[in-house]
């Protein structure tokens, strides 16, 4: 199922963006173009990848009789995105980081017994 494709790939990007965040430091600059480049060239694959997720997990758990809610979905695609601008800013506490990420795992394992039972 492409749903389940999507979810596999999301944990991957999740993993090193965890592993980015925990090993480096805040940017000198924020506003610095060249970062700001480099976090784009970074980033905007997995936002596609990350769309891609939110439409398909929209239609299963629409459809579907399952344990995730529509409005689960949006606040998982919107701590996605969050965790990918933070994980290169570096402008989050570490728990709030890890809060995150921890949110969107145990979704992403809601749907994957979801797909699972269906």
């Amino acid at each position: 199922m492409l749903l389940l494709t999507y979810i596999e790939e999301l944990e991957r990007e999740l993993q090193e963006l965890k592993s980015y965040y925990l090993t480096h430091e805040k940017p000198e600059n924020r506003r610095d173009p060249d970062f700001f480049v480099f976090v784009k060239e970074q980033t905007e694959p997995v936002f596609i990848k990350v769309e891609n997720w939110y439409q398909e997990a929209l239609q299963f758990v629409k459809n579907r009789h399952v344990n995730v809610h529509p409005q689960q979905i949006e606040s998982t695609e919107e701590n996605m995105k969050l965790l990918l601008l933070h994980s290169y800013y570096v402008d989050v506490r570490r728990k709030r980081y890890m809060e995150l990420h921890q949110s969107v795992l145990y979704v992403f394992s809601l749907l994957k017994d979801d797909i699972n039972k269906n």
